[in-house]
């Protein structure tokens, strides 16, 4: 006999109205509250950036990704703990208006804070400054003033701070005439001036310093603004909570120095080279280069290197002469010592191939003899400072460096820091004593620029016409140092 379930008393019943009232309320509470653009950007699990192609922006290689503002997106992106996906527009103007038409959730592309622009977007915290250039080619009439342009055509990028600047200008000056390119990038203007194609441009002062080692002959006639920041665009109509976030992101890596750190990566090397250095280079990439680069390359292939590093190492080192000598009695063209050479089995240094497989794996030992916790593009720097100096050396500045509060493994740390291994003060305290430490300062920034050029001609379709381009290559992507901007 089935016995009968009791009836629910009066109480029973309004607690379970109660809760399930509750519960739907809950509910609406939770599917109605507004989405905000960071939940937006974590539900969806990626941060969509618009970008421009260029130097000091977003360059992609065969194998990887390098540029500064890149690598600033990609560190933000790992901070909200979401993918990174790049929007590359065909023109510059339209990077703005693809973020407020929410198609990006944010704009990295060296933008400068202007007062038009204010009124399209939202900017975020700016990350550095520049000064807008006019540029011209070394050896043509120069512009001493504003005055001297009449009747002179200046190429700009359409859509750029550059335009806006040059309008202001033109209502003191009203022949002042300038022509909007819009299928275009800076370097490629900077690069129709050098070669003659073009009489005037503007850049951004980084730009510049990015690309001169690159065009030599360019020069800054006239400078057109003051200092201008440089900063993130986010929706003018959103909320701020994405913007914010990316505040407290620039507030972290300010603070912790990884901004100051990939400031360096791409712009600490960049003015190393004087202009007769830059085309002492180019005149040996041309006359010499073609001669070993076989040997660079099958060599860097042995021993997992990028054959474009072997053959910076290797200008530094002798400027492509296997017959070099120094005053120390170093010699070839990865300029070996005798005890290097014999632990290497080498028995003469002069011989080409025997010096570059030699230097090559020289170069890869001190790398891979480095502690584990030295990361790239830090750990190739500092194989290269103890290349010339000695890895004894190395770890000395090194422990100066820790002593010192800063970062042993950051060769942004560490250089500031190997010049005192001249100072008795400092090298008396150290294992290995004395040695000449600016100079691996500025042996590891002269690679640097040295890679950079070769890299840019190396991956380039068409270089232009002095020196001859490089013969086309399989992409291969640099160490992420190629040197922010519009």
């Amino acid at each position: 006999m089935r016995r009968r379930r009791p009836a629910l008393t009066l109480a029973q019943r309004m607690e379970i109205v109660a809760f399930l009232l509750l519960v739907t309320l809950t509910l609406l509470f939770v599917l109605a509250r507004p989405v905000t653009e960071l939940d937006r950007v974590l539900a969806k699990g990626e941060l969509v950036v618009a970008t421009r192609m260029g130097n000091t922006t977003y360059q992609p290689w065969a194998n990887g990704t390098s540029g500064f503002e890149y690598d600033l997106a990609s560190a933000f992106a790992e901070h909200l703990g979401v993918e990174l996906r790049i929007l590359v527009p065909d023109r510059f103007e339209s990077i703005l208006p693809m973020v407020n038409a929410g198609r990006a959730d944010m704009a990295a592309a060296g933008i400068t804070i202007t007062r038009p622009r204010l009124s399209q977007v939202r900017f975020g915290p700016s990350y550095m400054q520049v000064t807008e250039q006019l540029i011209y080619r070394s050896g043509t009439d120069r512009p001493q003033s504003l005055a001297d342009l009449e009747g002179r055509t200046i190429l700009v990028v359409a859509g750029s701070s550059h335009v806006t600047t040059l309008a202001q200008l033109q209502q003191s000056y009203p022949w002042l005439e300038w022509e909007e390119v819009a299928d275009t990038t800076p370097e490629d203007l900077l690069r129709q001036v050098w070669e003659g194609e073009a009489e005037l441009t503007v850049v951004d002062s980084m730009e510049l310093a990015a690309t001169l080692r690159f065009f030599p002959e360019l020069r800054v006639a006239l400078e057109l603004s003051e200092p201008r920041p440089l900063a993130w665009a986010f929706k003018r109509d959103a909320d701020s909570t994405l913007l914010r976030e990316a505040e407290v992101f620039f507030e972290q890596i300010t603070e912790d120095g990884r901004l100051e750190q990939i400031l360096e990566r791409y712009f600490g090397h960049v003015e190393m080279l004087d202009y007769a250095g830059v085309l002492t280079f180019m005149r040996r990439i041309r006359n010499r280069l073609e001669r070993f680069e076989p040997l660079f390359r099958e060599a860097a292939e042995v021993h997992d290197m990028d054959w474009r590093l072997l053959a910076a190492i290797s200008y530094q080192e002798s400027h492509w002469d296997p017959r070099a000598v120094s005053y120390t009695g170093v010699r070839g063209l990865m300029m070996l010592t005798r005890a290097t050479a014999g632990q290497l089995g080498i028995q003469d240094r002069t011989d080409p191939r025997d010096s570059v497989f030699g230097g090559a794996e020289y170069f890869t030992s001190l790398r891979g003899r480095l502690p584990d916790d030295i990361h790239e593009p830090d750990r190739t720097w500092m194989a290269l400072a103890a290349y010339n100096v000695g890895l004894g050396h190395l770890h000395d500045a090194r422990r100066i460096t820790r002593s010192q509060g800063r970062d042993p493994n950051r060769w942004m740390d560490v250089m500031e820091h190997l010049p005192l291994l001249s100072q008795p003060d400092w090298y008396r305290q150290t294992r290995y004593g004395y040695a000449r430490g600016w100079e691996p300062v500025q042996y590891v920034q002269n690679v640097r620029s040295f890679y950079d050029i070769l890299t840019w001609l190396d991956t380039r379709d068409d270089a232009p016409g002095e020196p001859a381009p490089l013969p086309p290559r399989r992409g291969v992507a640099p160490l992420e140092i190629l040197p922010p901007a519009l």
